[in-house]
């Protein structure tokens, strides 16, 4: 089984109250230095996009952009072939 298996387990209050919770510490832990701060706030955003559809729309957004921004790195970068 794969993670997003896992959670779909879970009721929905206790996703979103385990996704925010986790974006909450990832707030906290961009200011500690011990806690992985931007790593849990994407983890959390991740698990909020499953049941709230501004989050979903915004991940996959960020997807979208960031597929089109290696496309466009990757043309830029590889010489023209003859």
């Amino acid at each position: 089984m794969r993670w997003r298996d896992y959670l779909r387990m879970l009721p929905m209050p206790l996703r979103i109250l385990l996704g925010a919770m986790i974006v909450a510490t990832g707030m906290v832990g961009v200011f500690l230095p011990f806690v992985q701060g931007l790593l849990l706030i994407f983890i959390g955003l991740w698990v909020l996009s499953h049941d709230i559809p501004a989050v979903r729309r915004w991940r996959r957004q960020g997807s979208v952009w960031w597929a089109r921004r290696r496309e466009r790195k990757r043309i830029l970068l590889d010489p023209p072939r003859r």
